[in-house]
Parts: structure tokens; C-alpha cells; sequence
């Protein structure tokens, strides 16, 4: 029975909304990284609307903890909603969510489990790559003696570091840029071994089934 927790009828309300929020303010970010020679008109409504998405993520948390009661338990069960809010960076892993939200309004039957971490890790790494790749540009792409000096090279760094490779020819120079790239260190490492755990156990139930269908004795 799905519960109808005035908390919980407000994340059905909010959920796609936040989500189509999160990709405002991916292609925002975007525009304002990446179209260097953009007009002052432009440049400001592009910061109007990351300053709008903050706006909606601060009152949609304001709000949840308010109706949980709980205080500082919420912030304890609730760390990507609160780190969300902090760092704008990971703001757009809140589209993995528009999934969920759709198949619920649908009554449709969801992926299995592991499909549904394989999917959902691949989308965050497709996000969290992206982000990243604009935020290390950002900061490098004009500093002395940088070796990201394209976006390209950034998304190239961000594939490289996300997947653990590391290949050391492109690096952030920047303290700003190896903060970021300490952090999208962490979230390859914890992506990666979610999918990997996920697969290997997939892996074993698959094996496990075939051996209880076996035939006594073959």
C-alpha cells in the first residue's frame, strides 16, 4: 500500500517537476560555460535561472523537512537531497529519479533490480561526466600553464577520471579544478562498484538457478 503521508503526496507532486528543474539547470550551466562571447542579456538570464533551480531545490527541501518532523534524521536519510542543495554539480543526478516517478504515475511494472542499478549508473555517469567536464573547463581553460584548454579535453579528462583510468596526459592545475576532480574520483569508484556488485551478482543468482534445474547426478 503506497503511503499517503502528506510528505509523500508532495514528492509525487515535485518529482518530475525537479527533474525537468535539474535539466534547466544543466543546459544553463551549459550555455554560460561554454558561449564565452555570450551577450550580457543572455549571461544574465542564464543566471537567473541557476539562481531560479536553486530556489526550487531550497524550497523543495525546506518543505520535505518540514512535513518529515524528524529534523536532523531527515538530513541523515536524506544525504544526496542535502548535498544536492549544496553543490550544484550534482544537481542534475536528480533526472535518475524521472524513471521512478514516471512508472509510478503509469502503474507500469519497473526494471528488475539489477537492470535498474546498471541504468541508473550509467545515467549518472553520464550526468555527473558532463557536469563535470563544463565545472573543470570553467576553471582551467584560461589558467597558466593548464592542459585542459578545450572542452573537449575536459570531456576526455572526465571520461578518463570517471572510469577510473586515469590517464594522466590532461589534469586539472587549478585548486578549484582538483577539488572537482577529487570528488568525481569518489563518485567513478562508488559508480563503477555499483555496477560491478550489481553484475557479479546478477552472475550468481543466474548460476545458482541453473544448478537447482540441473538433474540430480549430471
Amino acid at each position: 500500500m503506497d503511503d499517503d503521508s502528506p510528505r509523500h503526496r508532495w514528492e509525487r507532486r515535485t518529482e518530475i517537476p525537479l527533474a525537468i528543474a535539474s535539466l534547466v539547470f544543466l543546459a544553463a550551466y551549459a550555455v554560460l560555460v561554454l558561449a564565452h562571447d555570450l551577450p550580457g542579456v543572455w549571461k544574465a538570464m542564464c543566471l537567473a535561472v541557476l539562481a531560479a533551480t536553486w530556489a526550487m531545490f531550497a524550497v523543495d527541501y525546506a518543505v520535505r523537512w518540514r512535513l518529515s518532523g524528524r529534523r536532523l534524521g531527515f538530513v541523515r536519510s536524506h544525504v544526496l537531497d542535502t548535498v544536492v542543495l549544496v553543490l550544484p554539480l550534482l544537481r542534475p543526478l536528480r533526472v535518475v529519479r524521472l524513471y521512478e516517478a514516471v512508472q509510478r504515475r503509469h502503474d507500469r511494472p519497473r526494471l528488475a533490480l539489477y537492470a535498474r542499478v546498471i541504468a541508473y549508473a550509467g545515467l549518472s555517469t553520464m550526468l555527473l561526466g558532463f557536469a563535470g567536464a563544463l565545472a573543470v573547463y570553467q576553471q582551467e581553460h584560461a589558467a597558466p600553464d593548464a592542459t585542459i584548454r578545450t572542452f573537449g579535453d575536459a570531456v576526455w579528462w572526465a571520461c578518463a577520471t570517471l572510469s577510473t583510468v586515469g590517464y594522466g596526459d590532461v589534469t586539472p592545475v587549478t585548486p578549484v579544478g582538483r577539488v572537482i576532480a577529487a570528488g568525481m574520483m569518489a563518485c567513478g569508484l562508488a559508480l563503477l562498484g555499483a555496477v560491478t556488485g550489481s553484475f557479479s551478482s546478477w552472475l550468481l543468482q543466474v548460476f545458482s538457478y541453473e544448478g537447482e534445474e540441473r538433474p540430480p547426478g549430471s
